[in-house]
């Protein structure tokens, strides 16, 4: 089992390595809530893996992988029946696109952050993915450069988690 840690200082440490990490703008937060740019504190499975297809190749990884379209979204509505799940475009509630200009989706991996089931309010969207080339923050998600986030799936599987740390 492969464990992903990701401390306060923004290092995501696993057995094949030590990465720098963006977190959100508010850094680790133990009381998670929608929109406060934190970076929930916690253990969260490795769901699946997204990608989009017409810039990355399908990521090498034991975790289930699935292509992005440009209709994907992601609810964050928390008044919404569709809260913290995919949804197709345009949907009536408030949420993420998933087919993203600057590249920050074109790999992501879905954590099982307030998911099983969704609580509104408690946050919604909570990825692993590509990192700001700026070098600016998540909205609450972690990310690493392309390549690390690459190498880092190559040695998942189910069962796998990361655990975000204060």
């Amino acid at each position: 089992m492969t464990v992903l840690t990701v401390a306060a200082d923004g290092r995501l440490r696993w057995p094949g390595g030590d990465h720098p990490c963006r977190l959100g703008r508010s850094g680790p937060v133990a009381d998670k809530r929608e929109g406060d740019g934190g970076t929930p504190v916690g253990t969260w499975p490795l769901r699946r893996v997204l990608y989009r297809p017409d810039r990355v190749a399908p990521p090498s990884t034991a975790l289930p992988v699935a292509a992005i379209a440009p209709a994907d979204g992601w609810c964050d509505d928390p008044r919404h029946a569709d809260y913290n799940r995919p949804v197709a475009l345009p949907h009536p509630a408030s949420c993420e696109r998933m087919w993203r200009e600057d590249g920050l989706y074109d790999v992501v991996v879905v954590l099982g952050h307030n998911d099983d089931p969704p609580v509104p309010g408690l946050g919604s969207a909570i990825f692993l993915h590509v990192a700001d080339p700026a070098g600016r923050p998540t909205e609450g998600c972690v990310a690493l450069a392309l390549p690390d986030l690459l190498a880092v799936l190559a040695a998942c599987g189910p069962g796998d988690t990361l655990t975000v740390l204060c």
